[in-house]
């Protein structure tokens, strides 16, 4: 990080520590929602941040920063996992993490809370909606963010947000409503 220190500021660095740090907890979990496992997860999160820093100064006072960092974490994405070709297939973590219990100390305490609630049936249903549907659920649902936010990290219309959102919501519905009769949730 010493190549950025003289980028800017420490006045500067100390603003971006206290708008976009808290953040990171919340684009690693999207993150790795995007990418579908941890190593990528980090990397996009890590890539995130040296973007954000680097473009720092075009961040607006009056912005929410969360949005911003989404942007540009999803931007990322699209940028660069998507359009990479995949090389050789790699082992999940979460099915070998089991036989290992120590490979998971690096894990934080809201990803093994959050994936104590979503059953794999939940979660697999959620990792095969498109991708853009998966994103804007997942802004919305799980990251809680406004339409119009999420229109600004996808930059799209919030037509198009809401359009995405309530089909992918339906997608769900249908995945899962096998799941939500065995678990007697409907009859």
């Amino acid at each position: 990080m010493g190549i950025f220190r003289r980028a800017i500021g420490k006045k500067e660095r100390r603003r971006f520590e206290v708008l976009a740090l808290p953040h990171m907890d919340s684009l690693y979990n999207a993150a790795l929602r995007m990418a579908r496992n941890d190593a990528d997860a980090q990397d996009l999160v890590q890539e995130t941040y040296i973007k954000a820093f680097r473009s720092f100064h075009t961040y607006r006072k009056e912005g929410n920063c969360k949005a911003w960092l989404f942007k540009i974490l999803t931007n990322t994405f699209i940028n660069k996992y998507r359009k990479e070709k995949r090389g050789p297939d790699w082992v999940d973590f979460e099915k070998v993490a089991p036989f290992h219990p120590s490979v998971r100390e690096g894990r934080s305490p809201e990803q093994e809370i959050f994936d104590q609630l979503l059953s794999d049936d939940v979660e697999d249903a959620l990792r095969k909606l498109p991708e853009e549907f998966r994103v804007a659920v997942w802004l919305s649902d799980m990251e809680r963010l406004p339409y119009a936010e999420i229109a600004e990290v996808l930059d799209c219309p919030i037509g198009t947000v809401r359009s995405r959102i309530s089909r992918g919501r339906k997608m769900l519905r249908e995945r899962l409503y096998e799941y939500a009769k065995k678990m007697g949730y409907i009859h």
